[in-house]
């Protein structure tokens, strides 16, 4: 059974930082790429960032340039630096594997406002 446990979240002003993890329980990391997703206060669940097993990266255009999406498959985590934070950027952000969903963890809040 595969579980994620999202951390890192928190309340954080305009222009500020965050560093999000997500741990994966399971022997999935050596075999499928992993992705951010996150969900904004009544709207859908979307796509931010994914890597996969061999380090090919593609992030959402809205946080091209400012979030950083990586990997430590030694430690089954994945990390999500986040830049520049917007207040658009406000959602519950979580983990998973894109091609094969396994159930959801229970996310972290992530609160950009001044």
């Amino acid at each position: 059974q595969v579980q994620f446990v999202e951390s890192g979240g928190g309340l954080v002003q305009p222009g500020g930082s965050l560093r999000l993890s997500c741990a994966a329980s399971g022997s999935i990391f050596s075999i499928y790429g992993m992705g951010w997703y996150r969900q904004a206060p009544g709207k859908q669940r979307e796509l931010v960032a994914t890597i996969n097993t061999f380090g090919r990266i593609n992030y959402a255009d809205s946080v091209k340039g400012r979030f950083t999406i990586s990997r430590d498959n030694a430690k089954n985590t994945v990390y999500l630096q986040m830049n520049s934070l917007k207040p658009e950027d406000t959602a519950v952000y979580y983990c998973n594997t894109p091609t094969v969903l396994y159930s959801w963890g229970q996310g972290t809040q992530v609160a950009v406002s001044s």
